[in-house]
């Protein structure tokens, strides 16, 4: 009969919590460069002896592209990104001896606590050799990149 009963509540306590997962894509690009910051996560509210709970996980990839040929790009010897929401950072400096193979950059993250918003711009700065721009990234809805 405890058993049952301790069940019960433990229900019924798990039954106040609201769970929302969210996906957003935002993209753009400058004359150069081409983004996307994918972030997908689950948010949950709940109460807790009359106190509001909160907590939020999520996963984000962060991807860039040139968008000339690996040709234009093999001879850079050095490529820096950074990235900014209002709740998190990326920065990534690489260094390169031998030429580019690639003209994709991504890095991924898990992110805890504060979530991006739906509505977020996010700054992006992008940084080769002597030439450098910066543009933002806006919630399009759609991923430009494939998963």
């Amino acid at each position: 009969m405890l058993t049952a009963l301790l069940t019960v509540l433990f229900l019924t306590a798990c039954s106040n919590q609201e769970v929302s997962d969210y996906d957003y894509s935002f993209t753009g690009e400058s004359e150069h460069w081409i983004a996307e910051y994918f972030v997908q996560g689950t948010e949950k509210w709940g109460k807790k002896n009359d106190i509001v709970t909160y907590s939020n996980e999520g996963n984000h990839i962060f991807t860039l592209k040139y968008k000339g040929t690996l040709e234009e790009l093999a001879s850079v010897k050095t490529l820096g990104y950074s990235y900014e929401t209002n709740t998190s950072s990326g920065l990534s400096d690489m260094e390169f001896d031998e030429p580019l193979t690639e003209i994709v950059f991504t890095s991924r993250g898990r992110s805890t606590g504060a979530k991006v918003g739906e509505d977020e711009i996010i700054q992006v700065h992008v940084k080769w050799d002597d030439a450098e721009e910066s543009f933002e990234l806006h919630n399009r809805g759609e991923r430009i990149f494939p998963r």
